[in-house]
């Protein structure tokens, strides 16, 4: 034997050898056409018998081999079919000739043969031939299957004939001596009647017969012969044919207890039920088998589980054949197919350890090797056992490189059958070495990448860098960085740059961790040579087998740690308008709970955002990022990968320094529709790979969620202001974000005004726009609007298109208290000396006198000084401003100004009073003014000439004011309301009269150094005393003498003699009736020494009562008594009118009966002539 058969199992002992071969020249394709089709017929049914015989077809089969037929049949050529062109009928000749010539190589061992003509036609192929079948084409040629089932049945006469032969026992004839090649010349000489040699002709030949009934399909026969063999041969010790006869029955009883076979799927054939005897269909039904695969049903199954083997024996067999023919070197190929035919079957035994045992159990020969082959086996020095011995010198054969790839690529399956996985990937390494041994004159890169490929199972690798995401690394990762940089030179001598640089792509991802520094920068510097010619895609790359390459985006170049979508800045985050149902129903359930509900909002909240994005508008995720490279990291082109809405991704570029630790790395973009945005991952470009890194396969990635709402466009607004930026930053109680601050410096009682230019910076028109102010928190009391506006101005300029500008003007009115503290009017030395009230606080209810020293401990809010510090407000002016398609979904945005005012004192009121005017409808009121500010400042009044006071000059002021009718401000509260309430509406009833004296005061102050000019504000300085006196009683008296109103200086004349009407007006302006009241009217006469006389009786009469009577009235109605007075004598006289005491006026208020005083001047008569 010279050529093993590394395909070799067990069950080919019952087939037979059929070799089929072109005849000149044939088309290769052609040829395998029809071959393909011959040997689909490998098993027939026996016409008038329940046996199978099964056929193995080969296109080669060296002719050396056939010589050992006689040692096991199934290595005898019993059938050749030959397949040829023919065109003419005058290459017939030659043709045919060619066919005789083919037949003589295997002549000795042939049952028959046939010859296949193509392309011949005429009277020739028009014969009627057995050997010879002709067909117009390879395409026409129907009956090849029909004419190969005639072949092989007349393969079997011939086979059952020789059967019968050999089986018969001829007691007179001489049985022959069947003998190897090698054994011929050690045999001549011997006696050939002596009783040893007699019986190793019984032994050899009953083993022969044995192949023959095997292959006829007498499986029990079989097995009785074969035992019959190991007897006879085992007494003479005729070793290498005992070894043979075991063989046999090894297989025998593999075909019997495993009829699915042991060849992996060429072994399925038995599987076909329709072409299985009966005893082999029986062997199929269900409850037919025991364990041991024995049917018990039969005498014949009996009998034949007597002769087979069981499982256990069929190995221990096969080892004690191994044994004997390891003792002949010329048995080398026997032995090693032997070996192959054993370890299947522990395969399918599931007995791994034992089948690697008898790999390595045979003797270690040195190989003659390749310096790559050796480097390998270094790595990981298996014993080759068998296959060493086949390269001794003098002992084996000398095999070719193929055979040698061939002899791996076997081993390797072996392995792989027995689950040595690792191992088996070593041996098909092995192979892949050998297809580029430099013996060979043009290497085979592209079997060597294949099988290199066919590895990467074993070695627990994968292509796909998704496997390398999950959990702990599996393998052995030196060996797997050896293999992928193979695979990567491998690739690149193949002339395919694409999987160079997919394959170091893949290392780089997945076996960085493993790396050292300098083999990082190796790789790193190969890579970006190969990609400088083709770049890496992430495009799937599909080999030509149909293996598909994944591509490898580089998420560790660099690593990502968090991933986090901002908010837009708060000056641009758009708002929703609130509904009247409200903006958080975010579920149509009619239910206040449900848990389903409430599960699937738990859910979405993990990956929604609850805040939007605008379209058109810039947004921004911010990545948390590291580079583990011990070089600066370089990477291009770093951008998002979106899904949902159309999204323009702005690539960003950045340098990492090495092992840089956390770093941040914002990427933006702008989405171009509505809807909702996924964010997926990102994509770079580093050494010249481009990759796309999706979140769901970032290992340990902390995000907030990566869904986000875009609703649609929205303008910008933009502000500018006429006042200067401030350096003073609001931060207002909620939170929000102040986009521009400035700040002012005004005097208390100063008005400025605020230019505001509005710009549209956006690309939506600006439609809507509603302005707000809010003052912050401050201790100091503000009097009046501090911030006003007119907004219609503004919005006529409305809508305002992408880069127009609207002016907007605020007023800014700064009107603190202008009271003075106790301790300050102590430390006035004015030689003012007036009795009026001293001022505290305002709204002062108790009459508190001027005291020489100060508070022992003075409030904070009085401490000395106090009145010079400035003051500070602040306010935000807030925006709120919508346009375009947002506004339609009901979107705006608010953009807010923050303003810091200063305010310095003007003027201080240190003192308040008043004095009772000549009229009960008037008084003065006197304010003693303190000037705080270090210029001249000239303050007035209405009606009132200037006043100027020097820096820290303090003057008084009298100003004379009508009387003020409070009763239409709201009434006190009653005892039923709670004393909160009742507090504050006192204090806004105390305002509301304060903000009315004011208005018709009209204070004003004015700085001509600065051209400063503001007003000054009485309402924090007034107190209850002052504001009673200031105030019209409700009942208002109104009294006429000779019909001329007495008040003020009225001075009424009349003549002496003649009755003067008295008449005596009472208007109820009060909420409730008044009344009934009595009056007297007393005449008396001032001689403005202090002396009143009151005895005038000779002087004045009362034309009726002095009397007057006034019935209840109503509110807003009036009562009028009237009455007369004759002047008796010449001179001033007044009249006082005095209210009686009883229970209706002593419910009232004496301040309620203040009477106008009546001022009569008599006359005497003027006397008239007649003429």
């Amino acid at each position: 034997m010279s050529v093993p058969d590394y395909m070799q199992c067990a069950e080919d002992h019952q087939t037979l050898l059929v070799v089929v071969q072109p005849v000149g020249i044939v088309p290769e394709e052609n040829f395998f056409q029809i071959y393909k089709r011959i040997s689909s017929v490998n098993q027939i049914n026996v016409r008038d018998s329940q046996r199978v015989l099964y056929i193995r077809y080969r296109h080669h089969y060296p002719p050396e081999n056939n010589e050992w037929g006689d040692f096991q049949t199934h290595r005898k050529v019993v059938g050749l079919i030959t397949i040829t062109d023919c065109c003419s009928a005058m290459d017939w000749p030659q043709t045919f000739e060619k066919f005789h010539l083919q037949k003589e190589i295997y002549g000795s061992t042939l049952y028959d043969s046939r010859l296949f003509v193509f392309g011949l036609q005429g009277e020739i192929a028009e014969q009627s031939r057995t050997d010879v079948a002709f067909y117009p084409s390879y395409d026409d040629c129907e009956t090849v299957e029909k004419r190969i089932e005639d072949f092989i049945e007349s393969l079997f006469i011939v086979l059952e004939s020789k059967r019968l032969d050999r089986a018969t026992d001829k007691s007179g004839d001489k049985i022959p001596l069947l003998c190897v090649p090698f054994e011929k010349k050690d045999f001549v000489g011997l006696d050939t009647d002596s009783r040893h040699y007699k019986k190793r002709c019984q032994g050899r030949m009953r083993k022969h017969v044995g192949d023959l009934c095997l292959q006829a399909g007498m499986l029990q026969d079989s097995l009785v012969h074969y035992h019959m063999a190991v007897e006879l041969l085992r007494s003479v010790n005729d070793f290498l044919w005992l070894g043979a006869a075991l063989e046999g029955l090894c297989s025998a009883s593999v075909i019997y207890h495993y009829p699915g076979g042991t060849g992996g799927k060429a072994g399925a054939r038995r599987a076909q039920g329709s072409s299985l005897p009966s005893e082999a269909g029986n062997r199929h039904r269900p409850g037919a088998l025991t364990s041991n695969g024995i049917n018990a049903d039969t005498s014949a199954e009996i009998g034949r589980a007597k002769n087979c083997l069981s499982p256990e024996d069929i190995i221990d067999k096969y080892k004690e054949a191994i044994s004997y023919y390891s003792k002949y070197k010329n048995a080398g190929v026997i032995e090693l197919e032997a070996c192959v035919k054993a370890v299947r079957v522990l395969a399918i035994q599931k007995r791994s350890m034992e089948a690697s045992e008898l790999l390595q159990g045979a003797v270690y020969i040195n190989l003659r090797q390749t310096k790559s082959q050796k480097n390998l086996e270094e790595e990981d020095p298996p014993a080759l056992t068998v296959f060493q011995r086949l390269d001794q010198d003098g002992i084996g054969l000398q095999l070719s490189e193929e055979e040698k790839i061939q002899r791996y690529s076997i081993l390797s399956e072996l392995y792989e059958r027995i689950g040595f996985h690792r191992k088996s990937a070593f041996f098909k390494r092995i192979a892949a070495m050998q297809c580029v041994a430099p013996s060979i004159p043009e290497p085979g890169w592209r079997a060597c990448y294949k099988l290199l490929l066919e590895t990467l199972p074993g070695y627990s690798l994968s292509l796909d860098p998704k496997d390398f995401s999950k959990g702990t690394h599996r393998g052995w990762a030196a060996v797997q960085m050896r293999l992928l940089h193979e695979l990567v030179y491998a690739s690149r001598r193949m002339g395919n740059p694409a999987l160079s640089v997919r394959h170091l792509s893949f290392l780089l991802q997945t076996m960085l961790d493993f790396l050292s520094d300098q083999e990082k920068k190796d790789v790193t510097q190969s890579l970006e040579n190969y990609t400088s010619k083709c770049p890496g895609t992430m495009e799937l790359i599909t080999l030509p087998d149909g293996l598909k390459l994944p591509p490898v985006p580089f998420t560790k170049l660099p690593i990502v740690r968090s991933v986090k979508l901002l908010n837009l800045p708060v000056s641009l985050r758009p708002q929703k308008m609130k509904s009247l149902l409200g903006q958080n129903m975010s579920t149509k359930s009619p239910f206040i709970y449900s848990p389903i509900i409430a599960h699937n909002r738990g859910e979405e909240r993990s990956k929604k955002i609850d805040f939007q994005w605008v379209q058109g508008d810039v947004c921004e995720v911010q990545l948390m990022v590291y580079n583990p490279m011990p070089f600066e990291l370089r990477v291009e082109n770093m951008g998002l990968l979106t899904a949902g809405v159309e999204f323009e991704s702005l690539p960003a570029a950045l340098s990492l320094p090495a092992e840089s630790g956390l770093y941040p790395v914002t990427l933006v973009g702008v989405p171009q529709t509505t809807g909702q945005i996924t964010i997926n991952g990102y994509h770079t470009s580093v050494f010249g790979v481009f990759s796309d890194c999706l979140l769901d396969n970032l290992p340990g990635l902390k995000t907030n969620g990566c869904t986000v709402e875009v609703i649609p466009a929205l303008p910008r607004l933009q502000i500018s202001t006429s006042l200067p930026r401030s350096a003073h930053t609001l931060q207002p109680s909620s939170g929000d974000e102040i986009s521009t601050n400035v700040s002012v410096q005004l005097y208390n009682g100063e008005t400025q005004q605020l230019v505001i230019k509005l710009e549209n910076i956006g690309t939506e028109p600006l439609e809507k726009l509603e302005v707000t102010a809010k003052t912050l928190s401050t201790k100091e009391k503000l009097y009046g609007d501090f911030l006003s506006w007119k907004l219609e101005d503004t919005l006529a300029q409305f809508p305002l298109k992408p880069g127009k500008i609207a002016t907007f003007i605020v007023n800014i009115k700064v009107k603190l208290d202008f009271s003075c503290q106790e301790n300050l009017l102590q430390d006035l030395d004015d030689g003012i000396s007036v009795s009026g009230l001293p001022l505290s606080s305002p709204f002062r209810q108790i009459v508190k006198p001027r005291v020489e020293s100060k508070p022992i401990n003075p409030p904070e809010s009085s401490k000395a000084g106090d009145f010079s510090h400035v003051k500070t407000l602040e306010a935000i002016l807030n925006f709120k401003y919508s346009g375009g398609p947002g506004h339609v979904e009901g979107y705006y945005r608010n953009l807010s100004l923050g303003l810091h005012v200063e305010v310095e004192p003007s003027v201080f009121f240190t003192r308040v009073s008043t004095l009772p005017a000549t009229s009960t409808r008037q008084c003065h009121l006197l304010l003693d003014v303190f000037n705080s500010t270090e210029h001249e400042l000239a303050i007035s009044a209405r009606n009132n000439e200037d006043l100027v006071l020097h820096a820290g000059e303090c003057q008084r002021m009298a100003i004379q004011v009508d009387k003020f009718n409070f009763e239409s401000f709201p009434e006190s509260p009653s005892e039923g309301v709670q004393f909160a309430n009742a507090k504050k509406l006192e204090e806004e009833r105390q305002q509301a009269k304060g903000l009315e004296i004011n208005s018709k005061l009209d204070i004003c102050w004015k700085i001509p150094s600065l051209k400063r000019e503001g007003e000054a504000s009485v309402e924090g300085v007034l107190n209850q005393l002052v504001l009673e006196h200031l105030q019209l009683a409700p009942l208002q008296w109104d009294i006429s003498v000779d019909g001329k109103f007495c008040d003020c200086d009225v001075v009424v004349d009349c003549k002496v003699g003649d009755p003067i009407p008295l008449e005596v007006k009472l208007t109820n302006w009060s909420k409730h009736s008044v009344g009934p009241f009595a009056l007297t009217v007393t005449p008396y006469q001032d001689y403005q020494n202090g002396v009143h006389n009151y005895e005038l009786h000779d002087a004045i009469t009362f034309v009726g009562s002095n009397t007057f009577y006034i019935d209840s009235v109503k509110p807003t109605k009036n009562s009028v008594c009237f009455g007369a007075l004759l002047f008796l004598y010449t001179g001033d006289f007044y009249l006082n009118i005095k209210f009686h005491e009883d229970n209706t006026s002593r419910e009232l208020p004496l301040s309620w009966f203040c009477l106008p005083s009546v001022h009569i001047r008599a006359m005497e008569p003027v006397i008239q002539t007649k003429l």
